[in-house]
């Protein structure tokens, strides 16, 4: 899976002008029957069920049951709509920010970004490099901010911090993306894939080039462990001994 669109390629002053006028309303013909809101969670819908490259504007307009040039009142065009979209589904839990340490918030960060991933799998096709800030990204990352601020780190570390675990998450939801992907359209499932590979695999590690392979335990390539889990806690591990050093406490 590749980039197929990008964040912040429209009308970069009419996107923000959508974003944050949560009262717009098209400025010329009949009364409207349609929202803003409604169109981006047509677009949403259609996204998660068909995929990204679905989502034209005929399409959510067939969604929506309407024509397809009056969707042209409410916004300019897809890419305009794209970056609605992205801020929708970053829009954070309802409610304060839960109590608990540093820690255990960006674990839970971690786990509710690779959620969404699993119920949007179309951002995985979106350039975000250049991210269009809507209300949505903002509460997400005062509600994240407001629950690590108490690592004591600069502000740029503190942004590094959410950039190293979005990075992470997205790498593993991406994966997670690939091998589904690969099933559904090879038709063979992921055990059925290595156990075709099996007698290959033999004939090599019985050649003895291959020692270190060979002495791996059955258990080693065990489907149930939690990979994601794993590289998480060790994350968290090291932010754990870098923010001690810089408070003078102990980890842990």
């Amino acid at each position: 899976m590749t980039s197929t669109e990008t964040s912040g390629s429209g009308d970069l002053a009419r996107t923000l002008d959508l974003l944050w006028d949560t009262g717009h309303r098209p400025s010329r013909g009949p009364k409207p029957t349609l929202t803003l809101d409604r169109i981006v969670e047509a677009a949403v819908r259609v996204a998660d069920t068909e995929g990204l490259a679905a989502v034209t504007m005929r399409r959510v307009a067939t969604e929506l049951g309407t024509g397809t040039m009056s969707l042209y009142r409410y916004l300019p065009g897809k890419a305009e709509l794209l970056d609605l979209m992205l801020d929708r589904v970053q829009q954070p839990p309802e409610g304060e920010p839960a109590s608990e340490g540093w820690r255990e918030a960006l674990h839970a960060y971690a786990y509710e970004s690779l959620e969404m991933y699993r119920r949007h799998p179309w951002l995985l096709e979106v350039n975000q490099t250049r991210p269009v800030l809507g209300p949505g990204a903002l509460a997400g990352m005062e509600h994240l901010l407001t629950r690590i601020e108490s690592m004591g780190l600069t502000d740029p570390e503190m942004i590094a911090v959410l950039v190293m675990i979005s990075g992470y998450v997205s790498g593993v939801a991406r994966t997670r993306v690939f091998a589904e992907e690969a099933e559904r359209t090879t038709g063979m499932t992921d055990a059925e894939f290595w156990k075709a590979q099996e007698p290959a695999l033999e004939k090599a590690l019985a050649t003895g080039r291959y020692p270190v392979v060979a002495a791996l335990s059955e258990e080693a390539f065990d489907m149930s462990f939690d990979h994601f889990d794993f590289g998480l806690q060790r994350i968290l591990d090291g932010l754990e001994v870098f923010v001690a050093k810089r408070t003078g406490d102990r980890p842990g």
